[in-house]
């Protein structure tokens, strides 16, 4: 029985690994949870699967998850918390899907133990690749992407070896703005950027696909993940999200991944690889489907594509400066403090600033200092850009 670990339990994707733990009662086992503010949720959760250890976000939390579930359970708190319930020795897989880049520390604190790591926040490789695939390797640890595109590439990849593969090819699908008109772009709502045609997300990766700025740090973290440089992990647009992601073999074969839009699938995946297990989800019908189509990205409607690549070639400090950057302004437009042009233009501007800064990272100490450094420059940042 594999025994695991889920890091941001009472979010999106912590729900799905729990229904895939449901799924495969003989094959899985909960041994620990961390989540943040929704105590009631974690309450629940900890009271049906019976962890170890559960940690909650803040000291006065403890209390709080104590009133309701007694002292059945060791809880802990804060970073130092999650890094624990990442770490503990009962745990053989962990799902890593904090948010931002406060999922860095935990995620490093269990390749550190040497556990399968499956990443579902981006924002880890994207901040501090080099140190968690260098002490993966150093440790023992594994990891395994849940993000639906990189999980495909790692099933088409098994299909050949790494000398034989030309590319990668990630499919996004182009989010609620793909046919709108450029000029109207000031007059986006917040309603209207959180309205995500095929997936149910969180807020803010919901505003990463409307940028766009989701699939461009999905090109960093394929990066980091297949060792392939920038120039070859491309991206097509692709509306019905059922080709999740692609690999272009050297004698032109291409092998795509297709799937329901259900985080079920890759979580399963992840945690079971090698293996592959009847499941009981919900099974793809092509006929119903009949069509897929696929096109371009245009520059001009996603310029925070571009942004990205341009991250990813240049490395080091650069790609973290630009997932801090980026989340300050997504918060900043879900405060309505911006307009959704101005997402792209902060981000823009504060990579701008740190082009003569751009400095190794060699540590999480590094990643974290310079997220930092992004967030303030991304808070003080003003643009011309009204709603």
């Amino acid at each position: 029985m594999r025994t695991v670990s889920i890091l941001g339990s009472t979010g999106s994707v912590g729900r799905s690994t729990l229904a895939v733990v449901d799924a495969f009662p003989d094959d899985l086992r909960v041994v620990g949870l961390a989540a943040g503010a929704n105590i009631e949720l974690l309450a629940a959760q900890v009271k049906k699967y019976r962890p170890e250890l559960v940690s909650v976000r803040t000291d006065s939390d403890v209390p709080k998850l104590r009133a309701v579930i007694g002292d059945a359970v060791a809880i802990v708190s804060g970073s130092k918390g999650a890094s624990d319930v990442a770490s503990m020795p009962s745990a053989n897989a962990v799902i890593a899907a904090i948010v931002g880049a406060a999922g860095i520390p935990p995620v490093y604190a269990a390749l550190r133990a040497g556990k399968r790591v499956g990443i579902a926040n981006k924002e880890v490789l994207v901040a501090a690749g080099d140190v968690m695939t260098s002490t993966a390797r150093e440790h023992g640890g594994e990891i395994l992407p849940v993000d639906s595109e990189h999980n495909a590439v790692h099933q088409a990849i098994r299909c050949g070896t790494h000398q034989e593969i030309q590319r990668i090819i990630l499919t996004a699908s182009g989010g609620p703005f793909l046919r709108r008109e450029l000029d109207t772009f000031d007059e986006i709502s917040i309603e209207a950027a959180l309205a995500h045609p095929t997936w149910k997300m969180g807020s803010k990766i919901s505003i990463d696909s409307a940028t766009m700025m989701n699939k461009g740090l999905e090109v960093i973290e394929a990066h980091h993940l297949f060792s392939l440089p920038a120039d070859r992990i491309d991206i097509l647009i692709h509306p019905q999200s059922i080709v999740h992601s692609m690999v272009e073999y050297i004698d032109g074969s291409i092998i795509a991944q297709l799937s329901t839009t259900d985080m079920k699938f890759p979580i399963q995946y992840a945690l079971l690889y090698p293996e592959r297990v009847q499941a009981p989800f919900a099974r793809l019908d092509l006929a119903k489907i009949r069509t897929l189509d696929f096109l371009p990205v245009d520059p001009r409607r996603f310029p925070a594509v571009e942004l990205a690549y341009e991250a990813c070639r240049t490395g080091g400090s650069m790609p973290a400066v630009l997932n801090a950057a980026n989340e300050i302004a997504v918060e900043r437009f879900l405060a309505g403090e911006l307009s959704f042009p101005a997402i792209v233009e902060i981000v823009s501007r504060v990579l701008e600033r740190h082009a003569g800064k751009v400095a190794p990272i060699a540590s999480v100490e590094d990643a974290l200092e310079w997220d930092r450094w992004a967030r303030n420059e991304a808070r003080g940042t003003d643009v011309a850009v009204s709603r």
